[in-house]
């Protein structure tokens, strides 16, 4: 069974915006740690949001901040990225994942990659200048 089922991904126009979706488990939802990564051409996976699915402050990096926006809707156990004012440099694979059993401190805090267990298979977000 999958645990995590992106969707959303595509093609923009620097400026633009597009949203990703994150469909989970029950088991990957509940009260964990989701959050989105991403990786471009050449870089480093980055943690770029995440959320506790029971509540509290969610985290974005420095690069998106003011920008994209993760949030949750518990009857569809799916985790949303809102990516406005896109730029060129967002180009990249999206992934989700989740962290299980790590509580909401630790998710407020930033997403470290090796502590996610279960990953999606990614969405391509593309932006055009």
């Amino acid at each position: 069974q999958r645990q995590l089922v992106e969707s959303g991904g595509g093609s923009a126009q620097a400026g633009g915006s597009l949203r990703l979706s994150c469909a989970a488990s029950e088991h990957a939802y509940r009260g964990n740690c989701l959050a989105w990564f991403r990786q471009g051409p050449g870089n480093e996976r980055e943690g770029v949001a995440s959320i506790y699915t029971g509540g509290g402050s969610p985290y974005y990096a420095d690069s998106v901040k003011g920008r994209f926006t993760i949030s949750q809707d518990n009857a569809k156990k799916t985790v949303y990225l809102q990516m406005n004012s896109l730029k060129p440099e967002d180009t990249s694979m999206y992934y989700c994942a989740v962290s299980l059993n790590r509580g909401r401190s630790y998710c407020a805090g930033g997403p470290l990659e090796p502590d996610f267990e279960y990953w999606g298979q990614g969405t391509q977000v593309t932006v055009s200048s």
